[in-house]
């Protein structure tokens, strides 16, 4: 297997994990995830550095999956930092598996996923309408935290939050999001 054909797998095996016609409409965003993939998540709040570490082991849970060699992947996949689409993709996996687990409900990465592309203003970038410098200017005002205060513009949207968003971590922020919508 050569390093692109193993990099496509990757990508594949990402976008299969939270996307289906449910949160797409049958819609194809191949353009606004090649994107999100090739855009470095880079952070300014020192704690969502671990939100860059689960995206870089997110490789090698695709590497166990995949019964590739953890060095290969090491070569092939971990020669860059962490992706946008590897931050959200290993965000919505953690706490699908490890806060919102329930059987009855199946795996939601589907959901979490969408509704954070959503609430960032990235939902209507599909193949049909890219726009490749608007997607850019999205990327980047979440990645500076030039959102709302209430998170408007960012992965999720607090309306009654007294605490500006901008200034709190991505792991909270989730979980403050997660626990007002199941209150």
């Amino acid at each position: 297997m050569t390093s692109h054909e193993l990099n496509d797998i990757y990508f594949n095996w990402m976008q299969q994990l939270v996307c289906d016609d449910e949160y797409t409409e049958g819609r194809s965003y191949y353009k606004l995830f090649r994107t999100l993939l090739n855009e470095e998540f880079y952070y300014i709040l020192p704690m969502d550095g671990n939100r860059a570490e689960d995206g870089i082991d997110l490789r090698y849970r695709f590497g166990y999956e995949h019964g590739i060699d953890e060095r290969i992947v090491a070569t092939e996949l971990d020669y860059k930092p962490c992706s946008i689409l590897e931050m959200l993709v290993a965000l919505v996996v953690r706490f699908e598996e490890h806060i919102m687990v329930d059987p009855d409900h199946g795996d939601r990465f589907g959901r979490w996923f969408w509704t954070m592309i959503d609430n960032m203003g990235l939902l209507e970038m599909d193949d049909a309408h890219f726009n490749y410098s608007k997607t850019h200017d999205i990327l980047n005002r979440f990645l500076e935290r030039q959102y709302g205060p209430h998170g408007e513009g960012g992965l999720v949207y607090l309306p009654d939050c007294t605490e500006d968003l901008r200034r709190v971590d991505i792991w909270c922020q989730v979980m403050w999001y997660l626990s007002s919508t199941l209150a």
